[in-house]
């Protein structure tokens, strides 16, 4: 039977990346390099007597290439567009593997072999730190690739498709038929599920563990639990207004990082590249200066997937988080460690009660970064050693510019691939105090 309801990845609209109407103006350019977000920069043609026309950004097209585009949204400094044609290929496209890349809108580099996917993703990172955080020769280490780089994920999230919102019908929203970065488990479930019409959710995730357990979240602000008749053994939790509700099997999977069991809740955070994950344990394990006499802060430590390997190392470890959930979890994870102190609270809050100076803090925000009140928090207590773990290159320049003003050295970064195809970014960077 034909499905009433089908789901696809969350993303940008398919055929429409940006949101804005198109105009009638087409222009043939050719591409000069990738910058962040996964588009290619070219030029418009300049203006009389302008020596460069605006700057303008096309998605799934490659640096080198020419092609026919459509503006989509303008500005006075720059442009975006719609790739109409290819007019001229670069010698590194290549098929993609994915019948709805360029449609979904997750996926921005699956035309391009994964060796220049690295090289592109280390330029970028390159560039924001030169051109937003004003550094000079930033000291970018070779990238960390992912061991696997189709079907890595271990969470997926999923928008249902005919969206209604105050009278609204969102009909670009694209029904996708396969996806090729789930886990097996998460891949061979997806498509089975089926969703009637509704008006109590739009949004679910499917989650993975590491005894390829699987969990259904459902994302709702409407506090009544749907019904739902399930014909498999898994997990499921509707989360609405702070509220985790069981509606089958656990609250909870089993997470596995290094052979360490990991507790984690539906409403906190999970890592979704595990392998990746492990390779960033490693690197801070292997670059932080931890001793036994070692004070450490952690802010956004989530369930403790961090906290977990550095407190053996460590002589006190003081944590803070916001989530109730991650808090929970990592009272559970960590619930062997003495010298170990946890606070739920916003890091920005909980910064400015410390009344000593730590040898090392670790900080790993999420994408919009630390925020001015906490970098006040941080430059403050002025830790010898400060990690930042980041998961967007813009954020990280922009924060490690305030940090370099208040007396920090940025002594290296190293980016890692946690998510293969796609236009993200994560690194982890090494700041000294002066």
């Amino acid at each position: 039977m034909e499905r009433e309801n089908k789901i696809t990845p969350q993303g940008r609209p398919a055929g429409h990346p940006y949101g804005f109407l198109m105009t009638d103006e087409t222009y043939e350019i050719t591409l000069e390099k990738f910058i962040y977000g996964g588009e290619a920069m070219g030029r418009l043609p300049a203006s009389e007597g302008g020596k460069f026309g605006r700057a303008v950004f096309v998605p799934f097209a490659l640096p080198g290439e020419r092609v026919r585009i459509r503006l989509t949204f303008q500005k006075r400094g720059f442009a975006r567009a719609r790739l109409l044609e290819v007019l001229e290929d670069s010698p590194e496209r290549i098929p993609p593997k994915c019948p709805h890349f360029g449609g979904c809108g997750h996926c921005a580099y699956q035309h391009i072999p994964y060796e220049s996917q690295l090289r592109a993703k280390e330029e970028i990172l390159r560039d924001q730190l030169i051109r937003i955080g004003k550094v000079k020769n930033p000291p970018v280490n070779e990238i960390i690739p992912s061991p696997e780089i189709w079907h890595y994920r271990n969470q997926m999230d999923f928008q249902l498709t005919d969206r209604r919102k105050q009278g609204i019908s969102f009909p670009n929203i694209l029904s996708i038929t396969e996806c090729h970065l789930p886990e097996s488990t998460v891949n061979d479930f997806w498509t089975e599920l089926e969703f009637g019409e509704n008006d109590l959710f739009e949004t679910i995730s499917l989650r993975q563990d590491a005894a390829n357990n699987l969990m259904l979240i459902i994302h709702s602000d409407n506090p009544e639990t749907p019904e739902m008749t399930l014909e498999t053994d898994l997990s499921v939790v509707h989360l609405t207004a702070g509220d985790a509700i069981v509606m089958g099997g656990d609250d909870h999977l089993v997470i596995t990082l290094h052979n360490r069991p990991l507790r984690v809740s539906a409403a906190s955070f999970s890592h979704p590249n595990t392998r990746v994950a492990e390779k960033m344990i490693t690197h801070l394990l292997n670059t932080l200066p931890l001793t036994s006499d070692s004070t450490l802060i952690e802010l956004f430590s989530g369930i403790g997937s961090f906290s977990a390997f550095l407190a053996p190392k460590v002589g006190r470890l003081v944590c803070i988080e916001e989530s109730p959930a991650a808090c929970e979890d990592f009272g559970i994870n960590l619930d062997e460690f003495e010298n170990v102190e946890l606070y739920q609270a916003q890091a920005k809050d909980a910064l400015p009660s410390l009344d000593f100076t730590p040898d090392i803090l670790l900080a790993d925000p999420p994408m919009g970064g630390l925020g001015r009140h906490t970098l006040d928090g941080i430059l403050h207590l002025g830790a010898a050693t400060l990690a930042y773990v980041s998961r967007d290159p813009s954020t990280l320049a922009r924060d490690a510019a305030r940090l370099i003003k208040g007396g920090y050295r940025l002594d290296e970064v190293t980016p890692f691939d946690v998510a293969p195809q796609t236009a993200q970014i994560d690194s982890i960077s090494i700041f000294k105090k002066e």
